[in-house]
């Protein structure tokens, strides 16, 4: 990948208190177009706050956030979505009583010309979009709820997809589901990145991060303590990075990092 280009998404510099609490101090990370970089750290490290910022779910208190190399305004999911930014969340927020097609097209539905909905066309367009993500997918008209966790995922990566983001936050991805589906998803994620979608992958799988991500980015105490290409690093180097704060030769060393002098 040549990192000469613009990053897809930039955060410089964020930093964000509850009640005198730095949850997020002067944290800076980057994405690229296609490309996959993991958020790791211990719960209460700051990742899942600073992808809330980017996502507009919270407010920051400082820094700077630029899309294609443009300072933008993120002040609430809304804006966030108008840059091209969905956030899967754990959960994946699906309606599981209603098929593919109904949940893709959740709050924005296509009618017809008498008002109504169109379920041909909305139909339509979930099969031009689950083909070229998940071609085995076939499920179209059953209830999700009747689906299995990695077609559920399939089912909510084509709803960021279909209305064009470029960034995508995926929060613990895996964290439910068995081998089998891990993988489907681990396909998902290579098909994304194809595409040129850039994606921040929140995981504490380090197996998972290392089968799927470019780049690691480790937070510790609302810092960051290092970045790092997967290639460059070793999974122990890294599992000291999250636990100790330390940074290995091949990482580049964020302020987080435990002063070895």
């Amino acid at each position: 990948m040549d990192q000469m280009h613009t990053p897809l998404v930039e955060l410089k510099n964020i930093s964000i208190a509850f009640g005198g609490i730095r949850a997020v101090d002067d944290a800076s990370i980057d994405l690229h177009s296609g490309e996959v970089v993991a958020l790791l750290g211990h719960n209460g490290a700051g990742k899942s706050t600073l992808i809330k910022i980017l996502s507009g779910a919270y407010k920051r208190d400082a820094g700077t956030i630029l899309v294609n190399g443009e300072e933008v305004p993120i002040a609430n999911p809304r804006d966030a979505k108008k840059y091209g930014i969905e956030t899967i969340y754990q959960t994946l927020a699906l309606a599981d009583n209603v098929d593919a097609a109904a949940n893709l097209f959740l709050g924005r539905e296509l009618r017809t010309a008498w008002g109504t909905l169109d379920d041909v066309a909305m139909e339509a367009e979930a099969r031009k979009v689950m083909g070229r993500l998940n071609p085995r997918f076939q499920r179209f008209k059953e209830p999700v709820s009747k689906l299995s966790g990695g077609q559920r995922q399939s089912v909510a990566i084509a709803r960021a997809i279909l209305f064009n983001a470029r960034i995508l936050i995926m929060d613990e991805p895996t964290a439910a589901l068995g081998p089998q589906e891990t993988a489907q998803v681990g396909e998902l994620v290579k098909q994304l990145k194809a595409d040129g979608i850039g994606i921040f992958l929140i995981s504490h799988d380090i197996h998972d991060v290392f089968d799927l991500a470019d780049r690691v980015c480790v937070m510790k105490n609302g810092q960051v303590v290092g970045t790092a290409r997967t290639q460059d690093v070793t999974k122990d180097e890294v599992l000291g990075m999250i636990i100790l704060g330390k940074c290995p030769p091949g990482a580049i060393v964020g302020p987080g990092a435990m002063n070895l002098s």
